[in-house]
């Protein structure tokens, strides 16, 4: 899995867009770029930019060693490191650094891809939403019996807010609970983006890692950290 890191770069550096996009120059592409992901649904005249500039991106950012993974079909955009050859005399340093993720994060990113791809087969709404409660039921099973409840959704709203930062997911609104306005249940976007960073191979062996996963939580420490890098 894969994903991408905060950087900066200064903005006179950047060259300034051609007359067809008005108001909107290179600058205020690569920046939100290099910041993170770039999506459609929250930037509709940012995106339009993108794409009708983006050959000058590809070539301005191949200067920093980074490439632009574009997908128009699901409406996002971020940059990723170039390979580079362990064997070179030089490498390039890293703008887009790896992050090293904890095994529960991972395993959550895992059972949300495996949801995401279910709910694509459904043929139902492009935007897969879930409650608090049911992501906590995808952990669930693969957790020991007779987990502490309380102390439970407190570590869903740790790893959920790990992910958030990673940019997988989408807070939104509560929503009233089904029993009244006795609260207020947390929702969640999760986004298409997850499905970049954990592909389709990955996912047809999802079954063998999830059994490794559930043998690795019996341990008493919960198993070994995943990483995450833009490799």
């Amino acid at each position: 899995m894969h994903a991408n890191a905060t950087a900066h770069a200064p903005d006179e550096a950047v060259a300034p867009a051609s007359a067809s996009t008005p108001g909107h120059e290179l600058t205020s592409l690569v920046v939100p770029l290099l910041k993170g992901v770039l999506y459609r649904d929250d930037d509709a005249t940012l995106w339009a930019a993108l794409l009708a500039l983006q050959a000058r991106v590809r070539d301005y950012v191949a200067v920093l060693g980074l490439t632009l993974t574009l997908d128009e079909a699901e409406g996002y955009a971020y940059l990723r490191a170039v390979a580079q050859d362990d064997d070179a005399p030089a490498k390039l340093p890293r703008l887009i650094a790896r992050r090293p993720l904890s095994f529960h994060v991972s395993l959550l990113l895992a059972l949300l891809r495996k949801k995401l791809a279910e709910f694509d087969a459904s043929g139902g709404d492009t935007r897969l939403i879930l409650s608090r409660d049911a992501v906590v039921e995808l952990v669930r099973v693969f957790l020991p019996g007779g987990s502490n409840e309380s102390r439970l959704m407190d570590q869903m709203e740790t790893h959920l807010n790990k992910i958030i930062e990673l940019g997988f997911v989408r807070r939104l609104k509560p929503q009233t609970s089904s029993v009244g306005r006795v609260g207020q249940v947390p929702m969640y976007e999760v986004r298409r983006i997850l499905k970049a960073f954990v592909d389709a191979q990955w996912l047809s062996d999802l079954d063998a890692r999830l059994a490794t996963y559930q043998a690795q939580l019996a341990k008493p420490e919960g198993g070994a950290p995943c990483e995450v890098s833009d490799d």
